[in-house]
């Protein structure tokens, strides 16, 4: 039985991305880019693997009873898209695998944004349970049910709302599934929701995400990396309407989108999302340009997502008390810990190139992370935007 079985298998943020690309930019093509940050080595066969799960996800269709659920817990997406989705299928032909002699993976996934970028999620999640297939690693099943069961309590204590952003590096289907269920049943006050529309659509939950990193690097591509961060909130705003209100502020660093984040996205966006750099360093920032903003920071939100455990989603809301909202999007964590004896996957597939049209040159895309080896990019591209930001 194929790992996907359904076009909801996948992170809110694709639908949200995707709707928006064929909305404001329906000509823009894209490129995206596989990346193991560990460099790991994948046995021979692996690509072959990987390649008969992909010709898998041709087959799929959205349900009417999944376009249902889209069309009731996701009001924010219109009725046309929802169209487009019922008659979409995925085309194979769009991505390109290869495995090298020394066990290197290399992933591309080329096309019309609006369709190439649904293949980000689905792609690390097969990856990451390939692997663990290849290597005959196991999850503990009665492991998972008590260290999850722990954690929900931890979450109860101390009164933190979070939710679970877990398909991209999950061990399995079956450890997300079974994660989810615990969750809904043992911390039913304090899960938010979920990122994966699959399993908010199956448990009855909320379907949480937040804001992509694409979708700032494209307007950075387009319109320049001093207008991106604001060009993409305005163009977000323009589709989503007040909707959908969390960015993502560490694609040209947090410093850079802190200067672009004006008085009118302060009232706007709802909530900022930190997912690299110091989580303490970054409460201050937010809650100083907030108060340069004349923006009460008791209003907002911060989503922290990077690398979170219970632990230190304990010590970050300590330090958010009083000062400002937090809350929580915790994947790793809950759904790639099995005691299977191997680490989780350190893997991403990130936009690479764009173009505004076929017709049109390719251009580079980058992301400059708040934290060291996180950047993504050519190193000529990388410098260009650092010198234009002034970035040391």
């Amino acid at each position: 039985m194929p790992i996907i079985n359904s076009i909801l298998d996948t992170d809110l943020y694709k639908f949200t991305t995707s709707h928006a690309y064929f909305h404001l930019f329906p000509h823009a093509q894209g490129l995206f880019k596989f990346i193991d940050r560990d460099k790991q080595v994948y046995p021979p066969g692996f690509d072959i693997l990987l390649r008969k799960e992909i010709e898998a996800m041709a087959s799929l269709r959205l349900t009417k009873q999944e376009a249902s659920f889209i069309r009731t817990s996701m009001p924010y997406i219109p009725p046309t898209y929802i169209d487009f989705l019922r008659g979409y299928n995925f085309d194979p032909s769009e991505v390109k695998i290869e495995l090298n002699s020394q066990g290197q993976l290399a992933i591309c996934a080329t096309g019309p944004l609006y369709r190439v970028t649904l293949w980000e999620t689905p792609i690390l999640a097969l990856v990451s349970e390939l692997y663990y297939k290849t290597q005959q690693a196991t999850f503990d099943r009665t492991y998972v049910e008590e260290v999850t069961k722990q954690k929900a309590s931890l979450f109860n204590q101390h009164t933190i709302t979070f939710s679970l952003f877990g398909m991209r590096r999950r061990f399995s289907y079956e450890v997300e599934d079974l994660v989810t269920q615990l969750l809904k049943n043992e911390a039913p006050n304090n899960l938010f929701g979920t990122s994966n529309v699959h399993f908010a659509h199956k448990y009855g939950l909320k379907v949480s995400g937040t804001h992509p990193h694409e979708w700032i690097q494209f307007h950075g591509a387009i319109y320049g990396y001093k207008m991106a961060n604001y060009m993409s909130m305005e163009d977000w705003i323009n589709v989503y309407d007040g909707d959908l209100g969390t960015v993502l502020t560490d694609t040209y660093t947090t410093d850079i989108f802190l200067r672009n984040f004006s008085k009118k996205h302060a009232h706007l966006y709802s909530s900022l999302r930190h997912d690299s750099g110091d989580p303490l360093a970054f409460i201050d920032k937010v809650i100083h340009r907030y108060h340069e903003l004349r923006v009460d920071p008791c209003t907002k939100y911060i989503i922290f997502s990077d690398g979170l455990n219970a632990e230190k989603a304990i010590e970050i809301k300590k330090a958010c008390q009083n000062r400002i909202g937090c809350t929580f999007g915790i994947g790793t964590n809950f759904t790639n810990d099995t005691n299977s004896g191997l680490k989780p996957c350190n893997i991403v597939m990130k936009l690479w190139q764009c173009r505004m049209t076929e017709k049109e040159p390719w251009i580079d895309c980058v992301k400059l992370s708040d934290a060291k080896g996180k950047n993504t990019g050519t190193a000529e591209e990388i410098n260009l935007a650092k010198r234009t930001l002034k970035i040391e």
